[in-house]
């Protein structure tokens, strides 16, 4: 369930439109229209429209700009690393991409590029996308990392924009996902696309990510879909006691958490990427639902190793909003129509408690921020239910193959 803040303070928009007036109903649109689009802002989100117009990874203005300003930036300081070829032309076969977003994040990125270089396996490229940061991210990066491509966006433009540009400037046939506050064990990166490797029918490959300033914590062994239709880091903030290192390397999950993830390109390419319409959080678990449609399918490698400083670059109120919303976008657009049917009790039961939970906290900010982002994805269900039929469509597998790869509740 990554997601990359952008702010960590909430206003309260939609206060005042949380009355029993005849027109409170249409104050309470106009109003969470004002505070998604100020969220959008802040995550440098351009307009649903604009998203919608071009699909998750189709180049724009800004991808023709940024193509042109990584070129001074290029791998080995030559210029020569960020476009990415059409077809396989300039990819190995078994070459391997990382790409770390990062938003003001300069003082974590040290570490986490400094873990890289110590790798047992070496990436064939390193690409660092700095997502319109204020300060002067992009060029450090150019001088204490030349061997390392950077992709400078003139905008901000969010989690899933950042990692969809980084994706498109790589040349990898196996791109990893990389947040840049975390820090990888020496051999990390060679047992995550060992798989790969080794398997075809392997399309996706999830770490063990540990907490940092307490490794003896998972905060996710991938990410996992409940029946419920509830999004979990698996494991998160239980013992790493290796019980869910069992079978690993002959179980399919359900998918990777982006904070670590390790994907195989011809998904990203069948897919259209991460999809900028969820601006932020939940993206990598809207991917691994329209990847499990496709048929590509996630192992956890609970040998490679990472931590994790959680939530080092935004905060909890930002993350509940997003959440909030998109919980019920992605259970309204990815979730296949029998699983819906089959489990709508045990759905209804856990959102409606996740609701009540916070409107019996709503004192707090958090809380507040939660509700406002369930009314704002109440709001755009009709927009989700539309985008339904596409997502579906493209289902190839059975859907007991699908329900194997949910958790109870």
């Amino acid at each position: 369930m990554n997601g990359y803040p952008h702010a960590s303070s909430d206003g309260d928009l939609v206060a005042s439109a949380c009355s029993s007036s005849a027109d409170g109903g249409a104050a309470l649109q106009v109003l969470l229209r004002r505070r998604d689009a100020a969220y959008a802002d802040r995550a440098g989100g351009e307009t649903e429209a604009g998203r919608d117009a071009r699909g998750p990874m189709a180049e724009n203005e800004e991808d023709i700009h940024l193509r042109e300003r990584c070129a001074t930036w290029g791998r080995d300081g030559g210029g020569q690393g960020c476009p990415r070829t059409e077809g396989n032309g300039g990819r190995g076969t078994e070459s391997v991409s990382v790409v770390i977003p990062t938003w003001r994040g300069r003082d974590l990125l040290g570490p986490c590029l400094d873990a890289l270089a110590a790798q047992d396996r070496q990436p064939d490229e390193v690409v660092v996308v700095d997502d319109g940061s204020p300060d002067d991210t992009a060029a450090w990066v150019g001088r204490a990392y030349p061997t390392v491509t950077v992709v400078a966006l003139p905008r901000n433009r969010g989690f899933a924009g950042a990692a969809n540009a980084g994706i498109r400037a790589s040349r990898g046939s196996i791109v990893v996902l990389l947040n840049n506050d975390t820090v990888a064990e020496p051999g990390w990166l060679g047992a995550l696309v060992a798989p790969l490797l080794a398997d075809p029918s392997v399309g996706a490959c999830a770490s063990k990510v540990l907490v940092h300033d307490n490794p003896r914590l998972l905060h996710a062994a991938g990410d996992g879909y409940t029946t419920g239709g509830i999004p979990q880091n698996r494991g998160a903030w239980t013992r790493d006691d290796g019980r869910l290192d069992v079978g690993a390397s002959t179980t399919w999950i359900f998918g990777p958490c982006a904070a670590a993830a390790a994907y195989r390109r011809e998904l990203l390419d069948e897919t259209g990427g991460f999809d900028e319409w969820l601006v932020s959080y939940l993206e990598d678990v809207d991917l691994a639902w329209r990847a499990n449609l496709l048929g590509y399918r996630c192992r956890y490698v609970p040998e490679a190793r990472i931590r994790h400083r959680i939530s080092a670059t935004g905060g909890q109120v930002r993350s509940s909003y997003w959440c909030g919303r998109n919980f019920l976008l992605v259970l309204a657009r990815d979730v296949p129509g029998p699983i819906l049917r089959r489990h709508w009790r045990t759905i209804a039961v856990a959102h409606g408690s996740i609701a009540l939970d916070a409107l019996r906290h709503w004192r707090g900010e958090a809380a507040r921020a939660r509700l406002r982002g369930i009314a704002a994805g109440l709001l755009r269900l009709p927009d989700a239910l539309r985008r339904r039929a596409a997502v579906q469509a493209t289902r190839r597998v059975p859907i007991a193959a699908l329900e194997q790869l949910l958790s109870p509740g």
